[in-house]
Parts: C-alpha cells; structure tokens; sequence
C-alpha cells in the first residue's frame, strides 16, 4: 500500500490478509520471472562465449594460411601479435560478461531461495519435497547450486564457466607475451620465461578479482541456515 492510498482500503487491507492462494500464484509469478531472467542472462552469456571461440579459432586459420604464404616473416610476426592482442581484449571482456552474470546468478538464487522460505512459511510439510535450498545466506546458495550433493567449493569453481574463461585468456596472454619476446629478439628461455610470467600474471589478477566479488559476505540473509 502506497502513502495515496484511502485510509479505508488501508485499513481494510490490514484487517484482510490476502488469501493463501492469493500469495502462493503472485510467489509462482515471481519465481517464474527470476526463471526466465536466469535463462536469457545465460543464452547471452554462452552466446558471447560461442563468438569469442569462433574469432580465436579463425584466428588460427588465417595464422595458418600466412604461414603457408610467407613462412615466419615479418607479415607472420605483424599478425599473430595483431590477432593474439584482439583475441585476448574479446577474451576478457567476454570473462567479465561471465563474471557479472555470475553475480546476477548468485543474486537470482537468493531471490529464489527466498520464495521457498515463503513456500514452506504457507505449508511447512513442502521442505521434504524441495531439493534446494530456502536459505538465502551463502551456505543456501551453495546448496542450491549443489542440489543438496556434498560437493566441495573448490570443484564448483573449478568447472564453472567463468573459469573457463579465465584459463583460456591466460592461455592467450602467456602466448601474447612469448610472441613478444620473440619478436624483440629474446632467445628461447626468455620467451618461455616471459610468456609464463605474463600467463601467471593474468591468472592472479583475474583470481583475485573473482576473489574480491565472490568472497564478501552478504550480510542481508534474511532466512540463514541454522548452524551445524
């Protein structure tokens, strides 16, 4: 109810609760909006991976097919540092596109976990039906994620897509980075050393940002998990 609102549909809307069947169809409507806003955000996302992969493996091609031409000459050197730095640039910015649809993701799932606490405040014999979680703090999250499994967190973030991403890039860079020192006349340890170094170097700066967004605390759980 709205401050506009006249005093006597306020008051009547405090003396008659809305029915529980009322609650429960506008709860389902929520539910199926953060559903449908949590599947367009990842039909972008892989969208976005599937061009990045089409332009690094073309890329490759035309790498290829200029070798085959001019052998590894000054149009071979010109070119690999030319694709490598514009594969790397669509790289990351495809990673924070990933990174922020992460945080999206983790803010969908609280909204959702949400709605079940809602569900089982109307009929608490719904929990042993629910396969995920009604908590809304990072334990409840993890568990939604999980569905229910023991699963470490270690291998979830592993085999998520934004690290993917990360290793791909890194993957990129140390190779930006060996083209380089190639180019600048280093010989074959200084290239090693120098596109390990840039490789290593991506990594950790793409880690601890991961690390920095994903590591804070929410401290706005309004239904935590009960301790162990």
């Amino acid at each position: 109810m709205s401050a506009m609102d006249p005093p006597e549909l306020v008051a009547s809307a405090q003396a008659e609760p809305p029915a529980v069947a009322v609650r429960a169809q506008l709860l389902a409507t929520e539910h199926w909006s953060l559903l449908a806003t949590r599947g367009l955000t990842w039909s972008e996302v892989m969208s976005r991976i599937s061009i990045h992969l089409t332009v690094a493996s073309a890329s490759l091609v035309v790498l290829a097919l200029v070798t085959q031409a001019s052998g590894f000459g000054t149009a071979f050197h010109v070119l690999s540092i030319g694709l490598t730095s514009t594969v790397l640039v669509l790289g990351t910015m495809t990673g924070i596109r990933v990174h922020n649809a992460s945080l999206d993701d983790a803010a969908l799932v609280i909204g959702m976990n949400r709605l079940r606490a809602a569900y089982r405040e109307m009929d608490p014999t719904l929990s042993r039906y629910l396969v995920t979680s009604w908590n809304d703090d990072a334990a409840g999250v993890m568990s939604t994620y999980t569905m229910g499994h023991d699963r470490h967190v270690v291998s979830h973030v592993v085999g998520s897509t934004s690290m993917f991403m990360t290793i791909t890039n890194t993957i990129v860079a140390g190779t930006l980075g060996a083209l380089i020192a190639d180019v600048s006349g280093g010989g074959p340890a200084a290239v090693s050393i120098l596109g390990a170094l840039t490789g290593l170097a991506y990594l950790a700066a793409m880690l601890e940002i991961g690390r920095r967004s994903f590591g804070r605390e929410r401290g706005d759980a309004r239904f935590p998990s009960p301790p162990p």
